[in-house]
């Protein structure tokens, strides 16, 4: 069946961007299309039906294609949990940490379980679009690659190139590459794509003709740039938010060295009622109505990182003050008097003081809850649905006090007798409006007004699709997709 790979100068040139319009194009076409990453580097990652875990932009693309997110979307998932090592997850679930030689000495066998699950794609699926990891011409890295024209080479599918415009240097970015290739993976490169144009696209045809004849591949598209475009993140945290009144819950959330599921803020980052801001190391920690810990692949590490950074300090002082917190995830563990690590499974074996705001204490555990659950919130009876990802098993008195109640009678989080402390193991809790608005009234807002999250989303994928109508050549991108014109 047609394989169609998008590979990218650079990081962030539009890769995923661009699939997701694809795979939402293609829908529309009448196309039965799945996405697919061989190998992704990312902390922000999404619960599967088959009950695995994949990067949250594969479950994106997927919502896209109009088809549930499963674990061969994505078979090979990198969750880094130190600066040379990270977190290995083959078709759905972690087989151990490897340092970045391992890893490599391991490649052979990742690339077998990517090989089989684009194969299963294929037997479902009338398209697979296949997304690329960072550039093809990272020389240091194409021995075994799998993740690039390693991959493209092995099943023998063409590759479009998409390069950022709006950074600057577009040209030497394309022609840099393609030099950098071989010439049977050059071969394969059947079309550019510049992304995020600005401007009178008339201005730009000279540098398009020159790069025409330059290289003989066409461009089959110059895609403008969207502005107010919200598509979650693959890794990167993204802050941007629209102009609030001076009356928004003002919310700040610690980026955290390993923090993880940053996509948890989204919601709150384009809510016209929510000031949030992402606090970096160095910064000055500001006057908010609602703390957020947010989840973490790393929690002791994190944990150390947060005191260091005077956190603490400024919890105690946020309390006293009346202000609320919230613990998400590894954001709960922090809250409770003790995280232990007994297997080492993310950095040296021990463990470490919590901040001691909820009595109970969380043991690592080497097998992940892996599971999309839904329930009502303590707070109003609110519905809320999401999804846990956590190797952690937290026992204790506070959890008594449960923040939710899911459907199958198990009950989850913590919410302190004083009502202002927090904590729950699930994601995406903001996306439902009804428990959304009543977080948000817990924390403050006095009349919450409604946001349909999935509408906002769902509205954006569209918008991406829209544009390759507009502005793709449409003829060339059929036949290099291999559908009849």
């Amino acid at each position: 069946m047609p394989t169609v790979m998008v590979q990218g100068t650079t990081s962030d040139a539009g890769k995923s961007t661009l699939v997701t319009a694809l795979c939402r194009w293609l829908r529309r076409q009448g196309v039965s299309v799945a996405p697919f990453k061989p190998q992704n580097m990312a902390l922000n990652s999404a619960v599967t039906v088959d009950g695995g875990e994949i990067g949250r932009a594969q479950a994106v693309q997927a919502e896209a294609s109009g088809v549930l997110p499963h674990t061969d979307m994505n078979p090979v998932l990198l969750k880094p949990n130190t600066d040379t090592g990270a977190q290995v997850i083959i078709h759905g679930h972690a087989i151990g940490c490897m340092d970045a030689r391992t890893y490599h000495a391991y490649k052979p066998e990742a690339m077998r379980a990517v090989l089989v699950s684009h194969q299963r794609l294929c037997q479902r699926y009338d398209v697979i679009m296949v997304e690329g990891a960072g550039s093809p011409a990272e020389i240091n890295l194409r021995e075994g690659d799998i993740a690039n024209m390693g991959f493209a080479e092995a099943v023998d599918c063409p590759v479009l190139l998409v390069a950022d415009i709006d950074k600057g240097g577009v040209f030497a970015h394309l022609v840099g590459t393609l030099e950098l290739l071989s010439p049977t993976e050059r071969a394969r490169v059947r079309g550019f794509v510049i992304n995020r144009f600005r401007g009178d696209v008339s201005l730009l045809q000279p540098g398009i003709d020159w790069l025409e004849a330059r290289t003989g591949v066409p461009v089959l598209g110059v895609l403008p740039y969207l502005h107010d475009l919200h598509l979650e993140a693959e890794d990167a945290v993204n802050a941007r938010q629209a102009s609030k009144s001076q009356a928004a819950l003002k919310v700040v959330v610690p980026v955290l060295p390993r923090i993880s599921n940053h996509t948890d803020f989204d919601p709150l980052r384009l809510h016209l009622q929510v000031d949030l801001q992402f606090v970096r190391a160095g910064e000055i920690i500001p006057p908010a109505d609602l703390i957020i810990l947010p989840g973490s692949k790393s929690v002791r590490a994190d944990l150390a990182f947060l005191r260091e950074h005077g956190w603490e300090t400024a919890i105690q002082r946020h309390l006293r003050y009346g202000g609320r917190v919230l613990g998400i995830c590894g954001g709960l563990q922090m809250l409770g008097k003790r995280v232990c690590d007994p297997l080492g499974l993310e950095g040296p074996a021990g463990d470490s003081p919590g901040f001691g705001l909820l009595d109970f204490e969380t043991t690592l555990q080497a097998q992940k809850r892996l599971t999309n659950v839904s329930g009502r919130l303590v707070l109003d009876d609110a519905v809320v649905r999401g999804y846990e990802i956590h190797a952690g098993i937290s026992s204790g008195p506070a959890l008594a006090r449960a923040l939710v109640n899911f459907d199958n009678g198990q009950s989850d989080g913590a919410l302190s007798e004083d009502g202002l402390v927090a904590g729950t193991y699930l994601h995406g809790l903001f996306e439902a409006a009804e428990a959304s608005g009543a977080l948000l009234a817990w924390a403050g807002v006095e009349r919450v007004e409604g946001q349909d999250y999935a509408g906002l989303r769902a509205r954006d994928i569209d918008r991406l699709a829209d544009l390759i109508e507009r502005h793709m050549d449409i003829p060339r991108l059929r036949e290099v997709i291999g559908l009849t014109i």
